[in-house]
């Protein structure tokens, strides 16, 4: 039987909505236990076994799960997808988020509920029963993996796939926009490498502002999640096409740990070299990150370093951990305040 070449490229799903094919959207694959606090079962899981945990999920399938931290960047990606489609009816590049679980398929029932409960446009499902996601992830053109499973995440990093590990959300998290799209990310081995990370970890931090002095005109290599930034400039520029600049649905920030005079040059450079931009770069100099994180009230925002993500935490901000580059292997070695490149004293 010869393919139908004038088939449609989007498939109808209920409500009128179409899905893109996993190639041509931006695609979020999210574990099941950064978008639900599953923290009970998790335990039960751990204790008892995956028995019992099956037969706990059976029992109270019709109970949905409560939202977990990445619930509210999903809610803003579906905001997104709808300014998408009020503009561009018959463009594929929306986002399209696939929920990744390791349950048996018995548990599936439960996530399904809870889908429906909380009205989130989620029709991809892969549960794995145990397997490992990665493959998966691969086959969905995965742009951007979630989980909380750090090994999960360290093998999808592995792989080429943006990856970031999700905790808890904080106890009295920072209310975030509805209707806008706000992503954080730090610079060094997040978007760009770890290559003056090294230099600073090996050499210290005299060395390292004169490293990026002597390469201020050399561009940085990429990082983890340089794809991911890019592909959100790639729906920006849709909006500003069509004069929405000012009104755009989705906020792209750098915060990072380097000095604006002193290393920030090399950074900006290289973010225009790649075609990139953030609507705003705040260069810290050392300064810490969560209070101006509390004022930014970003839906996620990703760094390499724990010292970071606990501070960005601890004021309510919803943090991801990037286990990439340098600072991993030293995290056993130092304490983690240790492992910020703490600019304040060059600075002052």
């Amino acid at each position: 039987m010869r393919r139908n070449d004038t088939a449609p490229t989007t498939r109808k799903v209920q409500g009128g909505i179409f899905l893109p094919k996993p190639q041509n959207a931006i695609t979020i694959a999210v574990s099941s236990r950064v978008l639900f606090n599953m923290d009970k079962e998790q335990q039960i899981y751990e204790q008892k076994g995956m028995e019992d945990y099956l037969k706990y999920q059976i029992e109270h399938e019709m109970e949905p799960f409560a939202p977990g931290p990445a619930f509210p960047f999903v809610k803003a990606l579906e905001a997104v997808n709808t300014r998408l489609r009020e503009l561009y009816p018959e463009s594929e590049e929306l986002f399209d988020v696939v929920l990744m679980t390791n349950s048996h398929a018995h548990a599936g029932l439960r996530l399904i509920n809870t889908i429906n409960h909380h009205q989130l446009f989620i029709e991809r499902f892969c549960m794995t029963g145990g397997n490992s996601p990665i493959g998966y992830l691969k086959a969905y053109h995965t742009n951007l993996y979630l989980s909380a499973d750090p090994m999960k995440v360290r093998e999808a990093l592995e792989e080429g796939i943006a990856a970031a590990t999700m905790f808890n959300p904080p106890e009295k998290r920072t209310e975030v926009s509805e209707t806008q799209l706000r992503v954080a990310f730090d610079g060094d081995a997040v978007l760009f490498s770890d290559e003056s990370e090294r230099i600073f970890k090996a050499h210290g931090l005299d060395k390292f502002f004169e490293h990026e002095k002597t390469h201020e005109n050399t561009l940085l290599d990429h990082g983890p999640l340089k794809g991911f930034l890019e592909s959100l400039g790639k729906l920006q520029k849709k909006f500003y096409a069509k004069d929405q600049r000012l009104d755009c649905p989705i906020r792209t920030y750098l915060v990072t740990a380097r000095s604006a005079a002193s290393s920030g040059t090399r950074a900006l450079k290289t973010l225009r070299s790649w075609g990139l931009e953030t609507d705003e770069a705040l260069f810290l100099a050392g300064a810490p990150k969560g209070p101006m994180l509390e004022k930014i009230r970003p839906h996620i925002f990703f760094d390499d370093q724990m010292f970071h993500v606990e501070g960005a935490s601890q004021l309510g901000t919803v943090a991801a951990h990037v286990p990439y580059g340098v600072a991993q292997k030293l995290l056993q070695q130092k304490p983690a305040k240790e492992n910020t490149k703490d600019f304040s004293a060059a600075t002052n």
